[in-house]
């Protein structure tokens, strides 16, 4: 995953980075619904998801907050992931790539979304910055011989993931 002034990739619609909650968990705690779900909504997309996160507060620690997001992914509904997967979006390169970097990676996502109807999405969480585009090239080569319903098992599962880091950096960061 990226710092907040580097979105990862792939990025959420709209979204230049990682959304900063000013005083972290115990701000989102107090925020009032709408808020909550707002915030929420730019770390995964789905109203369902967004709304099932906020009525549970206030959580007492990230953990909390994070199993209760882990919980609310797992029972998405196949409507609610297709609203999730809609609003992401790959994000480019670094601008100071090459161009066959931007060529390569716009070829593989439009293949990708070609075969299964939604972007790429994958959690780089842990992965260093200059090993983000080949993670990328290689998660959606890998990815591209799966069968729709794997695929989208392992889409519903990386979705996840990027949620529990957005909500990481994005709710819990003080």
């Amino acid at each position: 995953m990226g710092s907040p002034a580097t979105p990862a990739i792939p990025g959420r619609q709209g979204a230049p980075g990682y959304p900063r909650h000013p005083a972290g968990l115990v701000r989102f705690n107090a925020a009032s619904e709408a808020e909550a779900e707002e915030l929420l909504l730019s770390c995964c997309h789905s109203r369902r998801w967004a709304e099932r996160v906020a009525a549970h507060r206030p959580y007492p620690t990230l953990d909390a907050l994070l199993a209760a997001a882990d919980e609310a992914g797992y029972d998405l509904a196949a409507a609610d992931l297709d609203e999730a997967l809609a609003a992401e979006c790959p994000a480019a390169p670094h601008p100071d790539a090459p161009a066959a970097a931007h060529t390569a990676l716009r070829a593989a996502h439009a293949a990708y979304e070609s075969r299964f109807g939604h972007a790429f999405v994958i959690s780089l969480d842990g992965v260093r910055p200059a090993e983000r585009l080949d993670q990328v090239l290689a998660g959606i080569r890998s990815r591209l011989g799966n069968e729709p319903e794997e695929e989208r098992a392992i889409a519903a599962d990386e979705l996840r993931r990027l949620a529990r880091a957005r909500l990481t950096v994005g709710i819990a960061a003080p």
